[in-house]
């Protein structure tokens, strides 16, 4: 794939005259100066202009060809990067400077996480949505699923089992589960969501967790013994290929789950 660099370059040689730049970097205004910047380079990367693995102009020939102050796009740089959307390495080397990237997973389950502690979106919504997401992506795993996915999943059940699994290790178990769960979907977007909606309740779900005692039918072993019956009943479902069972049973987990979270809080 062609160095943006290079092409960016050769604008700016056969092109000298400001007005004359390409529309693609042409200057912004310097109102809202890094928002515009921003906004620029959103634009070639939805317009299909700049595409995962290409390398943006150093950080002073992009300020120059924008007509901005390097504060100003370091400041969108730094935006970019948060969102997952570009990679910055410092340094001399082929791999340094700001690369477009294609790997949004922890950037969406940061931006969930903060707005689920925020208040954005109550827990019942994330609940909400969980429940219609999972539901899909169950039905798409028994159609869909590989011999690897099932290994894999097979081999979270095993680990879940452990007697003397910790309470913390349960939780990313269960994470894990229903990432691979999926995956085995075949569809991305849907496991990069999964992910996020799970790491977004990570910290209610074990506060949840460690207030339960350790007898009893609302104590955590009681309860964990109940999650473990809940994820063979699932994985059974999808071994199975029985879609609309393995649906009705994620549902019912993840709704049982969550009255056994306000119960705790």
């Amino acid at each position: 794939m062609a160095d943006l660099t290079r092409r960016v370059a050769h604008v700016a040689r056969s092109e000298p005259v400001r007005g004359n730049l390409s529309d693609e970097w042409a200057p912004v205004s310097r109102a809202r100066t890094y928002e515009l910047v921003l906004e620029r380079i959103e634009a070639q990367i939805v317009s299909g202009s700049l595409q995962a693995g290409e390398r943006l102009p150093p950080e002073r020939e992009l300020a120059e060809l924008l007509g901005v102050s390097r504060p100003a796009v370091r400041e969108a740089l730094r935006v970019l990067e948060a969102q997952g959307a570009v990679r910055s390495q410092v340094g001399q080397g082929p791999g340094s400077g700001t690369t477009i990237d294609r790997l949004p997973g922890d950037a969406l389950a940061r931006l969930l996480r903060l707005h689920v502690a925020l208040g954005s979106f109550p827990l019942i919504d994330v609940i909400e949505t969980r429940v219609t997401l999972e539901r899909s992506m169950v039905v798409l795993a028994c159609h869909n699923a590989r011999p690897s996915n099932l290994a894999r999943m097979r081999a979270y059940l095993l680990a879940m089992d452990e007697p003397q699994v910790s309470r913390e290790g349960f939780n990313q178990i269960d994470i894990d589960f229903h990432v691979e769960l999926a995956e085995a979907g075949g569809n991305r977007l849907m496991s990069d969501v999964t992910r996020a909606i799970r790491e977004s309740v990570r910290v209610p779900f074990m506060d949840a967790v460690n207030a339960m005692s350790e007898t009893g039918k609302k104590g955590w072993p009681h309860i964990r013994d109940g999650l473990r019956a809940d994820h063979h009943a699932i994985f059974s479902a999808v071994q199975a290929g029985q879609g609309e069972q393995g649906a009705d049973l994620v549902e019912a987990h993840i709704r049982g789950f969550y009255v056994h979270m306000s119960a705790a809080s």
